[in-house]
């Protein structure tokens, strides 16, 4: 019997996967019989490439798959990927052994969006800082910290002006904020004609009060926020992340902190996707908030995500890949 294997983090793994069944049932149809589905917790490689013996399928949020794992792997033929962002695929080994991956292009849009207005007013707002405040040092007094500016006296830099970025530029427009954006791929009449200004990294770091990535990962920008970015922040910064943990170096962040060249960071991500909380430096800053990789969650995301995941696996796994238009992507 052919096997779909569905495995992540102990942490990230849902409490019931009956809407990934259930879509998989209906793009497998007759053959969905043929397949044993397993759902598991990855303990370690070494355990993920005994469970992926005879799996001609696997979703995965998280899970790193590279050239150590695919190559043995024989059975495999796809990788649906249950998220939007797909850095945690290598690409290139998965196209030497002809597997094919799957991503979700749309689902979480306006969940992250407003997550990272979330992030933005609570830091801009120093509620962390009065919470604190209030419910530790039993101080009751406004004036313990700067009031700071409102947000329509200052200018947000998107990195990544792709569907979150360009709907965080539309819910910026409601606070009349000054907005710029990064992205070398933008089309600039367009993002003009919504009253963004396409910029270079460099402009944008001389320019924001608030830095806001929604860049997808590649080699290119594994680390691209580090402590040459940092130094360059010339109006010390909001640093909000919802993007890729791994576009910023973590300790080089803490330092930007402690020497003031940002005041403040928002998190959705860390650099590790199972990080060690003892370990972080960060915890416990009044100035940064920290969230667990929740920006894209909640009930009606979580519903996309499981359907999604699951019709694309069964579309491949079908033959059936132009079923999955626009969320199928072969490796290259």
């Amino acid at each position: 019997m052919n096997k779909i294997l569905i495995c992540d983090y102990q942490s990230a793994l849902e409490e019931s996967y009956d809407i990934t069944f259930e879509a998989l049932k209906n793009t497998l149809s007759d053959e969905y019989n043929a397949y044993e589905i397993k759902v598991c917790a990855y303990e370690d490689d070494d355990q993920l490439i005994q469970e992926l013996q005879g799996a001609a399928g696997l979703i995965t949020g998280f899970l790193e798959i590279g050239e150590k794992i695919l190559d043995k792997a024989d059975s495999l033929k796809y990788i649906s990927v249950s998220g939007v962002g797909y850095g945690n695929i290598d690409c290139e080994a998965a196209n030497r052994h002809g597997i094919k991956v799957c991503h979700i292009a749309e689902y979480c849009t306006e969940e992250v969006a407003e997550h990272t207005f979330a992030l933005i007013n609570a830091l801009n707002r120093n509620l962390k800082f009065y919470t604190k405040d209030i419910e530790v040092e039993k101080n009751w007094k406004y004036h313990n910290i700067s009031g700071g500016r409102t947000l329509s006296n200052q200018t947000l830099a998107i990195f990544g002006y792709g569907r979150i970025g360009r709907r965080v530029a539309q819910i910026a427009a409601g606070y009349n904020m000054k907005v710029i954006a990064v992205d070398p791929y933008a089309d600039v009449l367009s993002a003009k004609a919504n009253n963004v200004e396409i910029v270079t990294a460099d402009e944008a770091f001389k320019r924001a009060d608030i830095i806001s990535n929604h860049m997808n990962l590649t080699e290119d920008n594994r680390h691209f926020f580090a402590k040459e970015a940092f130094s360059k922040m010339a109006r010390k910064p909001m640093f909000i992340n919802v993007g890729r943990g791994a576009s910023v170096c973590e300790e080089d962040l803490y330092e930007a902190l402690m020497e003031g060249q940002i005041r403040a960071a928002g998190l959705d991500v860390l650099e590790a996707e199972e990080p060690c909380l003892d370990e972080c430096r960060l915890l416990g800053l009044t100035n940064v908030i920290m969230t667990p990789h929740s920006a894209f969650y909640s009930d009606d995301s979580i519903k996309a995500l499981q359907k999604i995941s699951g019709e694309n696996l069964g579309y491949c796994l079908k033959g059936k890949q132009d079923m999955a238009a626009e969320i199928v992507r072969e490796c290259k």
